[in-house]
């Protein structure tokens, strides 16, 4: 018996596997239009909402109209850490009571404070040493965690108190392209020592309006892997798919030459 090879054979296979490892482009596409498949709380003020925890680290710098009343208080205090600049900073580790030590002060507590609030209660520790000056306070170790299926994973520096998501992912060189759009997990740290998980959808145009479009600092972000890299392909077609599909070809084509 003879066999006669169809080329629709190889067409159909081509098809089939142009379409199994193509991800479809609503699963790509960054802020799409969508009906309300989840419900979106409206954004409020976001940098007062951030509630310092141990470990953070608070700049704090002291000015006055006398030179050396500034230096007073700002010589000599904190950790010294210095910039790329030369500039100094100091920076005050909150401890695990979250007290700080500072200066001729001594221990404040800021317990539950945001920066805000930090920043009056520092300024009545130190209201009977000054009666005219300034006082900066300010976050001073802005860190989040990238991990997963983004291009470039790890700890990231963010240059202010907040950022948004894309931002975010921006500073990782974007998602690699299985990275789940669709289901980003963020999990932020509570000052009560427990932890707030959650999925943002990126693929959803309401997110810019909504409370989930900012990163924290200490926030972790997971991007989960699509179900895709498991079968190894990706936008296009698959390597691995061509060439098992043209070695079954090549092998057809052998078996119909020799029953000719």
């Amino acid at each position: 018996m003879t066999y006669k090879f169809k080329p629709s054979i190889l067409i159909t296979l081509f098809v089939i596997s142009l379409l199994a490892s193509c991800i479809p482009q609503k699963e790509t596409l960054y802020l799409q239009e969508k009906e309300a498949e989840m419900e979106f709380t409206p954004a409020t003020e976001i940098t007062g909402k951030y509630v310092l925890q141990p470990n953070d680290y608070l700049f704090i710098h002291v000015t006055t109209p006398d030179p050396k009343l500034s230096e007073f208080f700002n010589a000599q205090q904190g950790n010294n850490i210095n910039q790329n600049q030369g500039n100094t900073m100091f920076l005050y580790m909150i401890d695990d009571d979250m007290n700080i030590d500072f200066p001729y002060v001594g221990l404040i507590n800021l317990k539950g404070a945001n920066i805000f609030e930090a920043k009056e209660i520092i300024k009545g520790k130190l209201k009977p040493f000054l009666s005219d000056g300034n006082l900066i306070v300010r976050l001073g170790s802005n860190y989040f965690t990238l991990l997963g299926e983004v291009k470039s994973p790890g700890q990231k520096k963010m240059n202010r108190d907040q950022i948004t998501i894309f931002e975010a992912i921006g500073m990782g060189s974007d998602l690699t392209v299985y990275g789940k759009k669709r289901d980003i997990r963020i999990i932020r740290p509570q000052p009560d020592g427990k932890t707030l998980s959650y999925s943002v959808d990126i693929t959803d145009e309401r997110i810019i309006d909504s409370e989930y479009y900012y990163v924290y600092p200490n926030d972790i972000i997971y991007i989960r892997p699509m179900k895709a890299k498991m079968w190894g392909i990706g936008e296009s077609v698959s390597l691995g798919i061509l060439t098992s599909l043209l070695a079954l070809t090549l092998t057809i084509m052998t078996i119909a030459s020799y029953s000719k």
